[in-house]
């Protein structure tokens, strides 16, 4: 079930709540911002990674060259 959308009101309070006080006129810009990234989130929460290793069994940079060849 979708969550229902961040009203500006409720994003002045939660903003508030955090110690982030907003100014009147970016209400309705947070909460736009806050339900995009919301529905991002939804999406990746969806995925199925039970065959992704863990994070651990990553080797950044693969293979290592010589520089000098």
């Amino acid at each position: 079930m979708p969550a229902p959308d961040l009203t500006p009101p409720e994003a002045a309070r939660w903003a508030a709540r955090s110690g982030l006080p907003l100014a009147p006129d970016r209400h309705a810009e947070v909460a736009l911002t806050a339900d995009h990234i919301h529905s991002v989130v939804s999406v990746l929460r969806e995925l199925d990674f039970g065959d992704t290793p863990p994070a651990t069994a990553y080797r950044a940079g693969g293979e290592r060259h010589d520089a000098s060849v």
